[in-house]
């Protein structure tokens, strides 16, 4: 569905037309940008508060900077709705997130105006900062460079890591504080504090307006004006903060806080930034959600809220007529209430995703059990190790694609010490509309390759519920537990627990010729394809392996010894994953059968809804049985039992 844009908007098609009004209509540009945003957003769901919050940042930064000359790098790519509007893709706006529209994050390929590729958070300082230096290299002295972002990615340790190289390189780097207290869920943290106190000090910021006008008259004062005036206002800043400021004594020359929605002076202040040299940082205070009431007053709920009533703020749900299967996540967050009621030692962590990952549960009904870290995965998997050393039985809840920046310490910290920490990674497989950087493709490879680790995944809610009960039993030792994102298979989820057999699957039918070997939630399109095929006198028998690590050897010595096709059914990459370990299983015993691999393929998968990418990447129900059918023979008499 297409959107009308507003009078001033509808002529924008690129930073250039932009530079064509008066700062005086930087205002009604804004006002039409932030209702463009939530007229197509509203009907076709995407990411939400974050891009209302930068919607006057954003046109100003357009305004002032020389992009795509100057280099501009968003962080995460939340907030770069207004960004991507404004850059020559307002026509295709509508197809946001959708299968083969254009992406919810900035992609280098789809833009030369989004420089860096991004998705997941804390890398725009880094990448800004190389882009800098390469300029430098080749002498290109008037380019700019500039970094948004957000306070709560400033939790990550890697943003840390960019300012404190930034400070010594005295590169033309501006890095923009977008500080609105949030993330997904509230901030967390000193650094939330230390920030809080600078926005609140009446004495710096009436100091701040003052040192504004020193600066404006530096050229006046000399060739060492900078140099006098910096530590001036550096001994200031600290006295009327109490505190050394934070940023400065990375060496970075600090601004504000200013009012990120003052589009004018925005622009102005961005304007004059570009004439001071060195490492920057403009600190803006924004509001996630600006101008739309319901998104300022419930932030979390407004992050991604899906279609909505842009009138009345009814968000759209599905009315179903049946009970329906709960979610993954909600199932591990009411689980881990169950757990921790009868474990005491039990405590639950997350790197700020405690609505995402349905931690939130547990964080409100024993808040001194559960722990939001912050952006920080690392520290969220060595503080978990640590919590494991003495003798606490921590649940360590993280995003698989997220998990991927934490590896060193699951192998360091975590396997090698033995400890139990129970490593629960939610989305894992393709997650849909957030693509290539949000698929939880590689968890399976990646895991299955470190000793000590248990690996596994849930073919429905009750494995689910059964393995996390597993995880916590005494000496577990290290522990793996993959789950998608979305709906499980059983509305009557909530059975008493089990302890499972680690490394115990299960054989769901017998069959015959065909053996479809599955892991995790991807089992049920095997259940629904075999119902399918038994109705055309093709029997498939069907083995839910349920551990990656370790495997089953006796079920699959079974499978090889009574199966000539054995067909692998995973989601997650082909390259290494269950199907390579079946392979590695059958060389190392000397079988041989023809073994057929579904499963993600060695390429980037975009984003769309998951249902289009398991077919695009045939592990789907169809392709489950075009795969059975190219190699069962069809039998006439009815005596399989299904």
């Amino acid at each position: 569905m297409q959107v009308k844009a507003g009078p001033l908007l509808s002529k924008i098609n690129y930073p250039a037309d932009l530079k064509q009004y008066s700062e005086a209509d930087l205002e009604q540009i804004s006002q039409e940008l932030r209702q463009y945003i939530i007229d197509v957003v509203s009907v076709n769901g995407g990411h939400f508060g974050a891009s209302l919050g930068v919607v006057e940042l954003t046109v100003a930064l357009h305004y002032a900077l020389n992009t795509p000359y100057d280099k501009l790098v968003w962080d995460v790519g939340h907030q770069a709705y207004g960004h991507k509007i404004l850059t020559g893709r307002r026509e295709l706006f509508h197809t946001n997130r959708i299968y083969k529209g254009i992406s919810g994050f900035p992609k280098i390929s789809e833009s030369e105006y989004d420089t860096f590729g991004v998705g997941h958070s804390s890398t725009s300082i880094s990448a800004a900062l190389g882009m800098a230096v390469a300029s430098q290299i080749k002498g290109e002295k008037d380019r700019q460079h500039v970094a948004v972002i957000g306070d709560g990615a400033m939790t990550a340790g890697l943003a840390f890591e960019g300012l404190n190289h930034a400070g010594i390189e005295n590169s033309n780097v501006l890095v923009i504080l977008n500080d609105n207290c949030m993330s997904i869920d509230p901030n967390v943290g000193a650094l939330k504090e230390y920030l809080t106190n600078i926005t609140t000090s009446k004495s710096y910021n009436r100091f701040r307006d003052d040192i504004s006008n020193v600066l404006a008259g530096l050229s006046k004062l000399g060739p060492n004006a900078h140099k006098y005036v910096k530590k001036i206002e550096k001994s200031i800043k600290g006295t009327l903060l109490k505190q050394s400021n934070l940023f400065e004594s990375l060496n970075f020359r600090y601004f504000g806080p200013v009012d990120g929605h003052d589009v004018k002076r925005l622009a102005a202040i961005i304007k004059d930034l570009k004439d001071i040299p060195g490492p920057k940082l403009l600190h803006c205070v924004t509001v996630k959600g600006k101008g739309f009431a319901l998104a300022e007053k419930d932030q979390t709920k407004w992050h991604a809220p899906g279609l909505f009533d842009k009138i009345t703020g009814e968000i759209k749900k599905s009315v179903q007529d049946k009970p329906q299967a709960p979610k993954y996540q909600d199932v591990f967050g009411h689980t881990m209430v169950e757990l921790a009621e009868a474990n005491d030692k039990i405590v639950g962590i997350t790197p700020a995703m405690p609505s995402g990952s349905s931690l939130n549960i547990m964080m409100k009904a024993m808040p001194t059990r559960a722990f939001d870290v912050g952006i920080a995965e690392q520290h969220a998997v060595t503080f978990s190790a640590g919590l494991a050393a003495q003798g606490l039985v921590p649940f360590c809840n993280i995003y698989s694609s997220f998990m991927q920046r934490a590896y060193d310490q699951v192998i360091h910290d975590v396997a090698i010490q033995k400890l139990n920490v129970v490593f629960c990674l939610d989305r894992a497989g393709l997650a849909g509309a957030d693509g290539a950087t949000h698929h939880g493709a590689y968890d399976i490879a990646f895991m299955r390759c470190i000793p000590n680790l248990v690996v596994s995944s849930p073919m429905n809610e009750e494995e689910l519920r059964n393995l996390m009960f597993t995880a916590q039993q005494e000496n577990a030792g290290p522990f793996v537990i993959r789950y998608p994102r979305g709906n499980g298979v059983m509305p009557d989820w909530k059975r008493p627990f089990k302890t499972l057999e680690i490394g115990k699957g299960r054989k769901i039918c017998d069959g015959e010729e065909v053996a479809l070997l599955t892991i995790g939630h991807v089992g049920n399109f095997a259940v629904e394809a075999r119902a399918e095929l038994n109705s055309e006198g093709i029997y498939p028998a069907h083995y839910d392996l349920r551990f990656v690590k370790p495997l089953d050897e006796q079920m699959l010595h079974e499978v090889f010894s009574k199966y000539k096709h054995i067909i692998t059914v995973e989601d997650g990459t082909l390259q290494g994953g269950v199907g390579s370990a079946i392979l590695e299983f059958m060389a190392d015993n000397s079988y041989n059968a023809n073994v057929i691999r579904l499963g993600i393929p060695d390429q980037f998968i975009d984003h769309g809804e998951q249902a289009e990418l398991w077919a695009e990447c045939g592990y789907d129900k169809a392709s489950i049985i075009e795969a059975v059918r190219k190699v069962a023979i069809k039998r006439t008499t009815n005596t399989m039992v299904g």
